[in-house]
């Protein structure tokens, strides 16, 4: 018990006292993060929002796939990305695997169908709302969605944020794409899983509480932006 507990002291020592190799991999989660939930927002608001305001044939089965679809087993992705990226795949020549560009495009695959299942949700509900004015108004498709994302920002923005939480948590397609090579792809998740392995627990816990930090931050952003509870009357 004495060394678990002198773990979790040297963990919080690590994060006080800057380490660098601590905060490399936690900035270079950040950025892969942050950079694949910005391109998943950008393709996946908009197409929860079309979904959401056009009707066409075969429209419940490809919302029933983009449903499916975020249950997408994340090795899968990484497998599949694997393929793409390798010297025999189509998108050998670029030269990504084993760089944070693969692991953007694995996070990306990953969270899209995510957000864009709830931003669909979203907007469906408000365009039930607003059909007949925009309707009234002889607004354009773009302008309708435009609209709808506009004024469901809030709800949208929950979408996003629930992205970032799934993203920043994810091992499997990231330990494949990326390599976890020191100084280069290493991120939170496959650091904890080869400081663990390794037997340094003090590094690996100390990687642990930042990534429950920001997991519990995300959750709480979530919960104000969104308005899960409303303040008691008593």
């Amino acid at each position: 018990m004495s060394d678990y507990a002198g773990g979790f002291w040297a963990a919080w020592k690590l994060i006080f006292t800057l380490d660098p190799d601590l905060y490399e991999i936690i900035f270079l989660s950040l950025q892969v993060t942050v950079s694949a939930v910005i391109i998943a927002s950008i393709i996946g608001l908009p197409m929860g929002a079309w979904l959401a305001v056009n009707r066409f044939k075969f429209r419940r089965y490809v919302i029933a796939v983009l449903n499916a679809l975020m249950g997408l087993p994340p090795v899968v992705v990484g497998l599949f990305v694997y393929m793409a990226l390798s010297r025999a795949g189509p998108l050998g020549g670029f030269g990504l695997l084993f760089s944070p560009a693969a692991m953007i495009i694995a996070q990306v695959i990953i969270i899209t169908p995510l957000i864009a299942s709830i931003s669909h949700q979203t907007i469906r509900d408000l365009w039930a709302e607003y059909h007949d004015l925009l309707i009234s108004m002889n607004a354009t498709r773009a302008q309708r969605i435009k609209a709808l994302l506009w004024d469901g920002k809030r709800a949208l923005l929950t979408a996003t944020l629930a992205g970032f939480g799934r993203a920043i948590g994810e091992v499997g397609a990231i330990m494949i794409v990326g390599g976890n090579i020191e100084h280069a792809t290493r991120v939170l998740t496959t650091a904890i899983a080869l400081e663990t392995g390794k037997g340094n627990f003090a590094f690996a816990m100390g990687l642990g509480l930042v990534l429950i930090t920001m997991a519990v931050i995300v959750n709480l952003l979530i919960h104000i932006v969104g308005k899960t509870e409303r303040a008691s009357t008593w």
